[in-house]
């Protein structure tokens, strides 16, 4: 990289820290539970909205993986999520009704709280839909994972998302709080993906599956990004750029080998497509709160009122990350 690009990264990364800075005015604290937090505990940090159908499982599914603590904004909820949270001796939780939007997504507000808390932790950056999984999950909690990783001197961890569906209809199977999702949408694409470099933050940029082909077909470089790097040994300097799909400074992107071998990775399965979805789908066009003016869930509403199946007969049914490791999706890399 030349001198001036890394100027210009320093200039990005300095700007993102600030706007974090700015905006940390903007949440709420409603309990505070941080000073719980152990060196080497396992951080996990997110945003959410009217998601306490899904918390219950949500929290047991990665109190299981070996999270320790949770690091929660909720965004101007009124379904009981803020209530419920509160009431989790394990959560850390901030309220804030300002925009979700200009907050670039939530990600101003969790750079923030990771600069504060999460200095010198493994922190895992997930939405209440994402479900992660890396290489021995069924066996080896993640601490494990990030014990391998600090002994091999790596930053950084990064896992694809896949979309996960229902075999029919999406409306048609009813899923209730606590359920494991992956009982309704047990099925993914297991092909049908693009995958290009970004040069200006060395990430590699995924579209494709089922949303590409079913809301986007006309428009597939609209589809969204699949490439995340969610778990990262987080540091004050390090923010977002862009969702957790890259970070500055940018070699934290690299989390795949240029030169043709494999670095371990993972997968974020992701439970969107349950009945809740349409509704919830509505309730984001009308806030208006999303990427390019919402652009995405009108793709969703416009797909939904043509057909509310993604299933098809090249659909894959999900058994376990080793079948996602021979489908290419995911890697152990050196990892024994």
């Amino acid at each position: 990289m030349g001198a001036l690009s890394s100027y210009r990264m320093r200039l990005e990364r300095k700007r993102l820290q600030i706007r974090a800075a700015r905006k940390r005015f903007e949440l709420t604290e409603v309990v505070n539970r941080t000073k719980a937090i152990k060196k080497g505990d396992v951080l996990a940090f997110t945003t959410l909205r009217n998601e306490v159908v899904r918390l219950p499982y949500f929290l047991q599914y990665y109190r299981q993986m070996g999270v320790v603590h949770f690091i929660m904004v909720d965004n101007g909820s009124d379904d009981g999520s803020r209530e419920y949270l509160a009431d989790q001796p394990d959560v850390s939780l901030w309220t804030t009704t300002h925009s979700y939007k200009k907050s670039r997504f939530g990600v101003d507000w969790l750079n923030g709280l990771q600069r504060r808390y999460g200095h010198e932790h493994w922190c895992l950056v997930v939405d209440v839909d994402e479900l992660f999984i890396y290489p021995f999950c069924d066996t080896r909690p993640i601490g494990a994972l990030t014990d391998w990783l600090d002994s091999s001197d790596v930053r950084s961890f990064g896992a694809m998302l896949i979309d996960m569906y229902p075999r029919g209809p999406i409306e048609e199977q009813l899923y209730r709080s606590g359920q494991d999702p992956l009982e309704i949408t047990s099925w993914f694409d297991s092909g049908n993906y693009t995958i290009r470099k970004n040069h200006k933050f060395l990430n590699l940029w995924i579209q494709g599956g089922p949303r590409a082909r079913a809301y986007f077909y006309d428009e597939p470089d609209k589809a969204p990004a699949l490439n995340k790097v969610p778990l990262v040994k987080w540091q004050r300097g390090y923010a977002y750029a862009s969702s957790t799909h890259m970070l500055v400074p940018r070699g934290l992107n690299l989390v795949y080998d240029e030169w043709g071998g494999e670095k371990a990775s993972g997968c974020l399965l992701h439970t969107k497509f349950l009945n809740t979805f349409a509704d919830k789908s509505e309730e984001e066009m009308d806030r208006g709160q999303h990427y390019a003016d919402s652009f995405e869930y009108k793709a969703y509403r416009d797909g939904l009122q043509a057909d509310t199946s993604l299933w098809c007969k090249w659909s894959e049914k999900y058994i376990n990350w080793r079948q996602m490791e021979i489908l290419g999706l995911m890697s152990k890399g050196n990892w024994a």
